[in-house]
C-alpha cells in the first residue's frame, strides 16, 4: 500500500490466500508453477488458478512480469502486512477492537498451550520495557 493511503487493502478470499501462500513461499512463479503447487490438493484446474491470479493482480496483491509468452507472478502484498491487517480485522470484528478478550476467549477454550502462554508473557514483559 502506498504511503498516505488510508483505505484498507481489498479483502483476499480463502482461495486467493492459498495462491498467495505459494507465492510468499517462492516467487516469481508462472501460473503453471502455482498450479503445480495447489491444483491437485485443492482439486483446481489451470483456469481456476489463472482466475485467482487475475483477481490478485486486480487487487494489487500480486504483480506480473512478461517472460516470453508467459507471465511471472510476484507478491506485492507482504505476508506480514497481510497477517497484520487480517489480525486487526478479526479483533475489531469479534472483540470490539480489544485484544484482551481474544486472549481470554482462547484461555477459556483451553486453546493456549503452556508454550503459548510463556511466549505471551515474554512478549508482554518486552512491551513493558
Amino acid at each position: 500500500m502506498a504511503s498516505g493511503e488510508d483505505s484498507k487493502p481489498e479483502r483476499i478470499s480463502e482461495a486467493e490466500h492459498a495462491v498467495m501462500e505459494v507465492l510468499w513461499d517462492r516467487s516469481p512463479l508462472t501460473a503453471a508453477e502455482v498450479c503445480d503447487a495447489v491444483c491437485e490438493q485443492r482439486d483446481w484446474s489451470m483456469p481456476t488458478v489463472k482466475t485467482l491470479l487475475s483477481r490478485l493482480v486486480a487487487k494489487n496483491a500480486v504483480a506480473t512480469e512478461p517472460d516470453g509468452r508467459r507471465f511471472l507472478y510476484t507478491p506485492v502484498l507482504q505476508k506480514a502486512d497481510y497477517i497484520g491487517t487480517e489480525s486487526r480485522r478479526l479483533v475489531d470484528r469479534l472483540f470490539g477492537g480489544r485484544a484482551a478478550p481474544l486472549f481470554a476467549h482462547l484461555a477459556e477454550r483451553e486453546a493456549l498451550t503452556e508454550k503459548d502462554i510463556d511466549e505471551m508473557e515474554a512478549l508482554l514483559r518486552e512491551l513493558r520495557k
